[in-house]
């Protein structure tokens, strides 16, 4: 664990999947083809805690969805990537303009289309319930599965290597 720290402590941009990772992968349709998905309210304060503590967040998704759309406005993200089934060329664009290494990349992905992405970043994660290639792949495998906190987790992670976590609950403390 000592080593997945010294890379955590060097992230500049965390970089997430949507379906199956910050939503549990289930996708409803209404009656009128509106597309309905669940969001986990932790993850995303701890995407807006990073945020605040000047590290990027980047959305890379495979699928077109206004409520991605609505979610990350809401939350302030900058970097929002839809309809992107090749993932490496936002990728690379995207490390490009911040002006980074891959060493100072993570990336949050749960199947197939998340790896040529997951085998060029520094810290490549995958939630607990993801499949087994992105696994095979990930340095980090969540405890949580996607959609249920497993963003959160990493957030934290990142955080505590980066000896701002502490800070952050002694804010929330004395608030």
């Amino acid at each position: 664990m000592s080593d997945i720290k010294a890379i955590a402590q060097n992230i500049k941009l965390l970089i997430l999947d949507v379906d199956g990772v910050l939503t549990d992968g289930k996708v409803y349709f209404g009656e009128s083809t509106e597309e309905l998905k669940a969001y986990n309210i932790k993850d995303g304060l701890g995407m807006r805690l990073l945020m605040d503590n000047g590290i990027e967040i980047a959305i890379i998704t495979g699928r077109n969805s206004k409520s991605v759309e609505i979610r990350m406005a809401g939350l302030g993200i900058k970097h929002l990537y839809q309809g992107k089934l090749a993932k490496r060329e936002s990728y690379e664009q995207l490390i490009d303009k911040l002006k980074l290494s891959p060493d100072e990349v993570a990336y949050i992905g749960d199947d197939l289309i998340d790896l040529p992405v997951m085998t060029k970043v520094g810290l490549p994660i995958a939630v607990a319930d993801a499949h087994t290639k992105s696994k095979e792949v990930a340095k980090i495998i969540t405890t949580n599965t996607g959609g249920n906190g497993a963003v959160r987790e990493i957030c934290d992670l990142i955080l505590e290597a980066q000896g701002k976590l502490e800070a952050i609950y002694s804010k929330f403390l004395n608030d």
